[in-house]
């Protein structure tokens, strides 16, 4: 069975396409703001154990034959890396996939979000850092962050704009040799 990895930004679309694909292959979505983050209210302030995510992302990935794991992994899950078939890299023009965070947030959050709301300070800081991953440095996730650890990785990279259509940007992962031909696993 295969092991997609999907990363890119916040709002290119990795959650959305490893649910989609994971769906399709019949295979599991594993998404890196489960393990990452503690479950709190509001949602993503807490970061879990380093120890402890791993430990659990781990665990989980042993459960299923194939999986996807979805968002970014840098720094925290070098152990999961060897087992990826395909890396899948989402990029999506700035602009869009900031307009993409903002209807994601209201349609989360409502009016916590907004002026008085008890997540208006965390959503207003959430979003500064969103826009700045194209022009940030690698110290943290960004694009050049990214674009750092892919140059580390042996597994074959897939770049897609993740502005097309869902069921095109399967499509073309599906099509994929290390995919199509069933991705004979080799050890790295």
């Amino acid at each position: 069975m295969v092991h997609i990895h999907i990363m890119g930004a916040s709002g290119s679309g990795t959650t959305s396409l490893g649910y989609t694909l994971a769906e399709r292959l019949d295979i599991a979505h594993l998404d890196t703001d489960d393990f990452f983050w503690l479950p709190t209210d509001p949602p993503f302030t807490t970061p879990r154990d380093a120890d402890e995510r791993i430990r659990l992302l781990l665990a989980e990935a042993a459960r299923h034959d194939g999986w996807i794991l979805s968002g970014s992994a840098l720094k925290w899950a070098r152990q999961v890396e060897p087992f990826y078939d395909l890396i899948v890299f989402l990029r999506i023009e700035p602009e869009l996939r900031m307009a993409r965070i903002r209807a994601r947030e209201i349609a989360r959050y409502g009016d916590r979000i907004g002026p008085g709301g008890d997540m208006e300070i965390k959503s207003g800081e959430f979003m500064e850092w969103a826009a700045s991953y194209d022009t940030a440095g690698p110290e943290r996730r960004s694009l050049a962050a990214h674009e750092q650890w892919l140059e580390t990785q042996t597994a074959p990279v897939l770049r897609l704009d993740s502005s097309r259509e869902i069921d095109d940007l399967v499509a073309e992962v599906l099509l994929h040799p290390a995919i199509a031909a069933g991705a004979v696993r080799q050890r790295r």
